[in-house]
């Protein structure tokens, strides 16, 4: 009796059990009924496989990120100091050419830049948002000529099938690529002669063009490859910067050359004839100009560097490139310069270091950029090709002076490295109190000029101050896949700001691997270089 007892509550608790599974499977099943329910849960099966291959992914992905941590890019180099003659140097350059183009192809390819630390692609807003290859168009000259041929035929095959307008996304700097891009392009082809970086270049250029369509020509700044639709700078507030549409000539001129399409000359032209129309302030060019038509200048703020720098590079080179035809072009150089040198070359207190100023209105502030040092290079190329030789001898000397004023800015670093800006006080001498200023991002106007200065004089200073440059930059700028800027070049052991510039490789290291090069590598009286250091042939 007592057994059976405990059957049936076993019997009760089953069905009870059995009751309770169906009432929340009644309450719980989806809408669909049963056969949904069983294809969900198949999904779900699925989903979790998927889930778990996902996770097994990424722990592998890991593993191989620290795999790569711990051995980095292989690269072979010697060792610093090893490299005692020109050669041996050059060879040096070529390596950390190599090292840095390893690391964006690895991490980076067809992004517009690397993050050498990070090992992820990097873009800045001049580029828009989309993946043009900024490094690979600004590299490939630079590869051609230190003979790193596997390098140079994927950048080459990368361009080939690179369509610029379908990769372009949203505002473009006008300026930016057309020194970068379009530049690029002309120099590839003047350098080797393949009509498919001409036809590329074209194809740039065409997409800058509805930027010019204003009421007195002058383009605006930004420009969507997609739409057409251009304006300028929000913070410019409605006006163009001297240094962006005065710094189209050079490439639009050359490539109408090369085409036989005028339409580029002639938006380059319009430029020129607006401002030679207008009179100057004192004989100078202020920063900005109004989009009216006629236009008008802006605040009278005028620089020897950021926003002005790359304008009175374009009239001497413009005239240079034209075999030295262009009257007008050399005229309105010497004029500019001449200006600038009345009211704005100074020399320090401390050390008799000369230096151009900037102006507003008539205040001065004294300080020199980084990219003001250019400025040195440019009259010095002026001297180099100045008949005269009253005038050549001041050029020479002022472009010397210039010259070690911007090594001096580097001495007198913890890095030996120069600043962004730096300043000429009472109490402070070709150095910045200003931590805003301190910074680096691998910027080439110094390193080009002491290039034109070895050109012009063979001091072998020049030489070894590029040198000295190439260690420093092994030992402050060098990251794990490549080389990156500093936020403080008076700090021993400096923070990297993570961003590889592409300009690192269209400029800077073309000119360390020239200034360690013989003269028969890019001669100046057959080459000229854009701003970008893109190398054109001049016209004889």
């Amino acid at each position: 009796m007592g057994l059976r007892s405990h059957e049936q509550l076993v019997v009760c608790v089953g069905v009870m059990f059995l009751l309770t599974v169906c009432i929340t499977a009644f309450f719980f099943l989806p809408s669909g009924g049963a056969d949904l329910y069983f294809r969900e849960e198949n999904s779900v099966h699925v989903r979790d496989v998927l889930i778990r291959e996902e996770i097994r992914r990424k722990e592998q992905d890991e593993l191989r990120r620290k795999a790569e941590e711990a051995n980095p890019i292989p690269i072979p180099k010697p060792e610093i100091g090893a490299s005692d003659d020109a050669e041996g140097r050059r060879i040096f350059v070529k390596q950390m050419i190599k090292f840095a183009w390893d690391g964006y192809r690895k991490y980076a390819w067809g992004e517009n830049e690397l993050r050498p630390n990070s090992r992820s692609g990097h873009s800045s807003s001049i580029f828009g948002y989309g993946k043009t290859g900024a490094t690979i168009i600004d590299a490939i000259d630079t590869l051609y000529l230190v003979g790193l041929k596997e390098e140079y035929k994927e950048a080459r095959d990368w361009i080939a099938d690179f369509d610029f307008k379908t990769s372009a996304k949203g505002d473009l700097s006008v300026f930016e690529t057309n020194i970068r891009f379009t530049g690029g392009l002309l120099s590839a082809f003047a350098l080797t002669g393949d009509k498919m970086f001409l036809k590329k270049a074209e194809d740039v250029a065409t997409i800058l063009l509805p930027a010019f369509e204003t009421p007195s020509g002058i383009p605006n700044s930004l420009i969507d490859a997609q739409t057409g639709r251009s304006k300028t700078y929000s913070w410019a507030s409605g006006k163009a910067i001297l240094s962006e549409y005065g710094s189209i000539q050079l490439e639009f001129d050359y490539l109408s050359n090369l085409t036989g399409n005028p339409v580029f000359a002639q938006k380059a032209d319009k430029i020129r004839d607006v401002l030679t129309a207008m009179e100057k302030p004192e004989g100078l060019y202020p920063i900005y100009i109004t989009m009216d038509n006629p236009p008008r200048w802006g605040q009278h703020l005028f620089s020897m560097g950021a926003m002005a720098d790359s304008w009175y590079e374009y009239l001497l080179k413009q005239w240079i490139a034209t075999g030295k035809k262009d009257d007008r072009t050399k005229r309105e150089y010497e004029e500019a310069i001449f200006a600038m040198e009345k009211r704005m070359l100074f020399k320090s207190e401390q050390s008799n270091l000369w230096y151009f100023a900037k102006m507003n209105g008539n205040r001065m502030e004294h300080s020199f950029e980084h990219l003001a040092c250019f400025s040195g290079g440019m009259v010095v190329l002026h001297a180099m090709n100045e008949k005269n030789k009253t005038i050549s001898d001041h050029y020479m000397t002022l472009g010397k002076e210039i010259g070690h004023t911007c090594h001096e800015s580097y001495a007198r670093s913890t890095t030996g490295i120069g600043p962004e800006s730096f300043q000429f006080t009472s109490s402070v001498e070709a150095k910045t109190e200003r931590r805003q200023d301190s910074y680096y991002i691998l910027r080439p106007e110094v390193v080009e000029t002491w290039f034109y200065l070895w050109r012009a004089t063979k001091d072998e200073k020049y030489r070894q101050w590029a040198w000295d440059h190439v260690q420093n930059l092994e030992e402050y700028c060098k990251g794990t896949a490549g080389y990156s800027g500093i936020r403080n070049v008076y700090e021993s052991s400096p923070e990297q700001d993570d961003v590889q510039q592409s300009f690192l490789f269209a400029e800077l290291f073309k000119y360390l691997y020239l200034i360690f090069s013989e003269d028969n590598i890019l001669p100046l009286d057959q080459w000229v270089f854009n701003t970008e250091a893109h190398p054109f042939r001049i016209r004889h």
